[in-house]
């Protein structure tokens, strides 16, 4: 857990870094906000193709794929310095696609070796310190990675991200892991494999409402995330800056999260966290609307507090309940569900905003996401459980704290 966490914060802060700079490179080389715009959506879009990358991992032996991967990206990033001009902006977004491509094959290995190799019961805390790590960095990362940028540009960013890509593998290789080589199949077909990740993720009753439930919460996020500049401006009368303290005070609460998720379930089924989650998130979104500076601040830190413990009980429910031999693809189809939502969302929010007053916007969110939790957590009061596991069209799935409990606690 030492070594991974490590990589992970190490990995993390390059990762934010390279995020943040990547479309204010492209605005200031080009003075276009539909191409810096263009920068999030390179890095987002190969999330739309989780499920087929997801299935390398679950060819190879995971540790040494996430080695090969910060290798792969320590060497790439250093031909981001010929990024000089507008004429050579096309680099820069060949770059971020790759990189995208490399994070959703990244996060199915992560997943898939967590849940491989640590017993049942560490799986939330380890999820909830990995969201606390990635939050961590969130605080820290922006400030360098401007400073950094104002200063020399962007190519000192891209170096600092190689830098720490080529520190994460070595942490990763450090990893005192042992791992079995995946079985093959004599004829081993990828589109078939990325289909049985898919129908291993529908199949299941337990996961296919948490998924369900990650993915709308992330749709009212990205409606959320859209409204936040009306929310300062015409809600608090502050200028745009404003929304930077916010953000800060959401990754504040989100911090706190990921330290208290391990505990929490520990006690609830992750059904019932991400029911409370989606609860906590949709009263503080509704709570936004009130034209006042302190609400705006409780608001904000309550929101990096609900939001985090939706995604990390449906990321640890998918470790314990996908088949060790399919982990990689049902994660990365799981992420894919969950995270795709929140691009099209911010696209649709912006559209929203400009003809609904976020005064009934807001709290229209607020009612649609209680709505929602109130649902999971009686849908889930009514099922029977299985303590001992179950089977998934005729697939073993891991018991423990899994089926059984989650089913039967809710």
């Amino acid at each position: 857990m030492r070594w991974y966490l490590t990589g992970i914060v190490v990995s993390g802060f390059g990762t934010t870094a390279m995020w943040l700079v990547s479309g204010i490179w492209v605005k200031s080389l080009t003075g276009s906000d539909s191409l810096a715009a263009l920068a999030a959506f390179a890095l987002w879009a190969p999330v739309l193709l989780g499920p087929l990358l997801g299935t390398l991992a679950d060819r190879v032996r995971r540790r040494p794929l996430l080695v090969v991967l910060n290798v792969a990206m320590a060497l790439l990033l250093p031909v981001l310095l010929w990024v000089e001009s507008a004429d050579r902006v096309w680099l820069l977004f060949a770059v971020l696609v790759l990189y995208g491509a490399q994070g959703a094959v990244h996060e199915a290995a992560e997943q898939a070796l967590v849940a491989t190799t640590l017993d049942e019961g560490r799986l939330g805390t380890l999820n909830g310190l990995r969201m606390t790590a990635n939050e961590s960095m969130k605080l820290i990362a922006p400030l360098v990675a401007a400073g950094l940028f104002a200063r020399y540009g962007g190519g000192p960013v891209a170096l600092l991200d190689a830098a720490s890509f080529a520190l994460a593998a070595v942490l990763f290789a450090l990893m005192p892991v042992r791992e079995e080589r995946p079985a093959r199949s004599a004829r081993p077909h990828w589109w078939r494999e990325t289909a049985e990740g898919v129908r291993l993720l529908r199949a299941s009753p337990v996961l296919r409402p948490l998924v369900a439930t990650g993915g709308f919460t992330m749709l009212l996020a990205g409606v959320n995330g859209a409204a936040i500049y009306a929310v300062v401006d015409s809600g608090l009368g502050r200028s745009p800056a404003y929304a930077g303290v916010l953000y800060a005070v959401q990754g504040a609460g989100s911090v706190l999260a990921g330290l208290l998720t391990g505990p929490l379930l520990r006690r609830v089924p992750e059904r019932v966290l991400a029911a409370t989650g989606l609860a906590v998130f949709a009263v503080a979104v509704g709570v936004r609307a009130l034209p006042y500076g302190v609400t705006a601040l409780v608001a904000s830190a309550v929101i990096g507090l609900g939001m985090p413990w939706v995604l990390v009980a449906t990321m640890t429910a998918v470790q314990r309940e996908a088949p060790a031999e399919a982990v990689g693809r049902v994660a990365a189809t799981a992420h894919t569900l969950v995270f795709a939502p929140n691009a099209l969302a911010i696209a649709f929010g912006a559209g929203l905003v400009a003809v609904v007053d976020v005064r009934i916007l807001l709290p229209v969110l607020a009612v649609a996401g209680t709505a929602w939790a109130a649902g999971l957590a009686v849908r889930g009061g009514r099922r029977g459980g299985d303590p001992g596991g179950g089977r998934v069209d005729g697939l073993a799935v891991r018991g423990g704290q899994g089926a059984g409990s989650m089913e039967g606690g809710a």
